[in-house]
């Protein structure tokens, strides 16, 4: 069953049965505006990036995986691939992580989307991310990226170990930015 999150909403990812999910996919989907002109509108194209920063203890970033480095050195995290346009249904771009083969050390594990191109998330709509058991296919969380605006990047949400398991919590800050470097500032309030 999918929980639909609002900003700030918090979700564990310990199964019915018992255990915790180990297996897990984030998801990031996104539809570009369509451009009104003089004979009607045309479609444009919206490369965002999906990203995965890896946090320690101590809140220092020990890792990352996004479009130039698309697995983190332990293997554990794996970004799909990158796509440019934001073009079909579901899922545009996603990450995979393996829970279970995380180093002990690794805490946090923050993911964001930015506009490499620049435009701003005004031009953007129908954009979520949305927590996948890997194991099943099923959809455990999904958080609609709300707030469209002037800003060029947000920072979704954050999966954090909690206690024996992990849990999610939707974030949605606005912030602005090309690349996951530009947002590393604006992390820190939320690790």
């Amino acid at each position: 069953m999918t929980v639909s999150l609002s900003k700030g909403q918090k979700v564990s990812l310990s199964k019915a049965g018992g255990g915790t999910l180990t297996q897990v996919r984030m998801g990031l989907g996104w539809d570009a505006v369509r451009k009104k002109s003089l004979f009607g509108s045309r479609k444009q194209t919206i490369d965002l990036d999906a990203s995965c920063l890896l946090f320690d203890a101590s809140g220092q970033l020990a890792d990352q995986v996004w479009f130039r480095q698309l697995k983190s050195r332990d293997g554990a995290v794996q970004h799909t691939g990158d796509n440019l346009t934001g073009d079909g249904d579901g899922d545009d771009e996603s990450i995979k992580v393996d829970l279970s083969r995380l180093p002990v050390h690794i805490t946090t594990l923050v993911f964001t989307v930015n506009s490499f191109t620049g435009q701003d998330f005004s031009q953007i709509e129908n954009a979520f991310c949305r927590l996948i058991d890997e194991t099943n296919g099923q959809e455990v969380a999904r958080y609609a990226l709300t707030g469209s605006g002037n800003h060029t990047a947000q920072i979704m949400a954050k999966v954090a170990r909690d206690g024996q398991g992990w849990s999610m919590t939707a974030i949605g800050a606005p912030t602005s930015g090309r690349t996951f470097h530009d947002l590393l500032p604006a992390m820190a309030a939320h690790l």
